[in-house]
């Protein structure tokens, strides 16, 4: 009897170091996770300050195109059309 108790015992212990070890593990898990959440996280916030401040250069160049010339309006589309795409770059961004 006292050997089959010696012998749960040390099944408990050895099942409690295992426990032990997994949850260590996944503690450094987490850990590693947030980082990475915060990092994904800053990189959505200067993604929105970037589509923001890009947003504000379309408005300036439409302003700017509607008082301008034909020759000048061909080259305000085309600032346009890289700023859209250089937003839609920003948003896959953000969704992924």
């Amino acid at each position: 009897m006292f050997d089959e108790l010696k012998a749960d015992i040390a099944r408990l212990v050895a099942l409690y170091e295992k426990e032990k070890q997994r949850a260590d593990s996944l503690a450094g898990l987490l850990t590693e996770r947030d980082a990475q959440v915060r990092k994904y996280r800053e990189e959505v916030k200067k993604c929105k300050e970037q589509i923001t401040d890009l947003n504000l250069q379309i408005d300036n160049l439409r302003l700017r195109s509607a008082f301008s010339s034909d020759s000048d309006r061909s080259q305000a589309e085309a600032g346009i059309d890289k700023l859209i795409k250089e937003i839609d770059e920003c948003i896959k961004l953000l969704e992924s």
